[in-house]
């Protein structure tokens, strides 16, 4: 189960073998998928997705997000296990009435940290999310290994960009990184072999459409 709460312990979807010190695949790049258009997080699912479907493990863990209404988080649990997804961050207080669809996401904000103005909260989640991939690539505990949003972690100040170098330069041999978010640091973007950046041309929100449901969640 997920974990998105305030104490933030944070939680797993699915089961992986662990134990294991090196990935599978046999030429292992970092990615880096950033910029201020919608899809970093998405692509990144739908990469886990083609990882899994090949017997690869994988394991997603976000940071500032503990959105458990998303369909991923389902998704993943029909997947038999090859596919994990840990997250660290504050919830929402609608979420099974937002899985479900009864609820339309109405933009409060309660579940996003305020930029330079971290809670206690939002710093110890970090700190847990950090923790688990670092152990997560030291132990070479899946083949494919996504920090999603750990760039927003290093904008927001809940991480130095120093630390998410550090952190880059644990990948062990044969496991795939991939690093999301905006605004990511510039040395993680010089450690990576493939750079996207998705540059927002249109966005429904600028017509005042919020987050749909099955789409955005």
């Amino acid at each position: 189960m997920t974990d998105g709460g305030a104490g933030g312990a944070g939680g797993a979807v699915g089961a992986a073998d662990a134990g294991a010190r090196a990935g599978r695949f046999k030429q292992a790049l970092i990615q880096v998928y950033t910029g201020d258009g919608k899809g970093k997080t998405t692509a990144a699912l739908g990469l886990g997705l083609r990882a899994c479907g090949h017997g690869y493990r994988v394991r997603m863990i976000q940071f500032m997000k503990g959105t458990s209404y998303t369909g991923e988080i389902d998704a993943v649990r029909r997947l038999g296990g090859g596919f994990e997804i840990f997250q660290f961050g504050r919830d929402c207080k609608y979420a099974e009435r937002l899985a479900k669809g009864e609820f339309d996401c109405d933009g409060c904000g309660e579940c996003f940290v305020i930029p330079g103005r971290p809670e206690p909260r939002d710093i110890v989640m970090a700190e847990q999310a950090y923790e688990l991939a670092r152990r997560t690539l030291e132990g070479a505990e899946a083949d494919l290994v996504i920090l999603d949003e750990i760039a927003n972690a290093y904008f927001f100040g809940l991480i130095s960009e120093e630390r998410c170098a550090a952190l880059a330069a644990l990948r062990p041999q044969g496991v795939e990184l991939v690093l999301t978010g905006r605004n990511m640091p510039p040395s993680l973007i010089d450690m990576a072999d493939l750079v996207t950046e998705m540059k927002m041309i249109k966005h429904p929100f600028e017509k005042g459409i919020a987050a749909r449901h099955g789409i955005e969640y």
